[in-house]
């Protein structure tokens, strides 16, 4: 399949992407399969330097879901552009990396931008805009229009040569407006949803599950909420949307790209069993014949409102 952009199409096998921060750098799931069997994967997010992360405890469980706080730990950009993007197989027959990026200002981001953009075998940038904006007063970039429209024209001026992907935080009041300010800006495609913002108690020590108190939430309870958020999205803006969260098979798979996406991240699923993404490319291709589906560009946006 072919995600049209700005520059071009980005041409993958399938509609199945990984979700930045649940699979590595790559390396660490290819016991589990072949990383050119995917659409692409998503990198962890990537700093310019080195990132050690928030304390420990970090990760808790929860009904439907699982809570973190990593921090965005990364080896940071350079390591990654010399020790691990070497090792990943590229080519017509490898993988499609997909590189995620974050910064706390707006030339990080386009420094970040400009070393990917040399860097050999990555296909396409993906921009958290999910993480505090020191130019504000700490202000999360993806919060604020003028801030997300400014570092996506900043992203996409540093890497004409590449799809921008910006990816977008349901923890707003209206992501649309957001949606829109990329998309104005120059952004390539849109990416949703982050984390939703939560926490986790214990009620025998009276203390919170994670270090950092508060931390993103995903998994399948977040589902419901990304697919109005893509179907949203998908209806306020003229370019593709790549949907995450909570999908895990191929039902999951099918449902968003019938309110308008044209690509799934997986996410969590990859913690709960590391093939998930592997196996679903054949699931999905199995579950379209069953319902008679020709391809994903005929079922695309086809929800029925009445």
């Amino acid at each position: 399949m072919n995600i049209p952009w700005h520059g071009g199409e980005l041409k993958l096998r399938n509609p199945v992407l990984t979700a930045s921060g649940t699979f590595g750098y790559g390396l660490e799931y290819m016991p589990y399969g072949s990383l050119g069997d995917l659409g692409g994967f998503v990198t962890k997010g990537l700093s310019l330097k080195p990132m050690r992360g928030n304390p420990m405890p970090r990760i808790a469980e929860t009904p439907c879901g699982m809570l973190n706080a990593i921090g965005l730990q990364n080896c940071g950009v350079d390591y990654f552009v010399e020790h691990y993007l070497p090792q990943l197989p590229t080519g017509p027959d490898g993988a499609h990396i997909i590189a995620n990026v974050y910064a706390h200002n707006t030339q990080d981001f386009s420094t970040l931008a400009g070393i990917l953009a040399a860097a050999p075998g990555i296909s396409a940038l993906e921009v958290n805009i999910s993480c505090p904006n020191v130019e504000s007063g700490g202000l999360l970039f993806g919060q604020s229009p003028a801030a997300a429209a400014k570092v996506t024209e900043a992203v996409k001026k540093a890497c004409p040569n590449l799809p921008v992907i910006v990816k977008l935080s349901p923890n707003v009041t209206d992501i649309t407006e957001i949606a829109r300010a990329c998309a104005s800006a120059g952004a390539d495609m849109l990416s949703c949803i982050n984390t939703l913002t939560g926490m986790a108690v214990d009620v025998k020590s009276r203390k919170p599950l994670l270090a950092n108190i508060v931390g993103g939430l995903s998994g399948a309870a977040v589902k419901p909420v990304a697919l109005r958020c893509v179907w949203q999205v998908a209806g306020a803006v003229n370019i593709p949307v790549i949907a995450i969260g909570g999908a895990h098979t191929a039902e999951d798979v099918l449902e968003f790209l019938m309110v308008g996406a044209w690509a799934v991240q997986i996410g969590t699923a990859n913690f709960t069993r590391p093939d998930t993404a592997f196996r679903l490319p054949g699931k999905l291709a199995d579950l379209m014949e069953k319902y008679g589906i020709a391809s994903c560009a005929e079922f695309r946006g086809s929800l029925r409102l009445n």
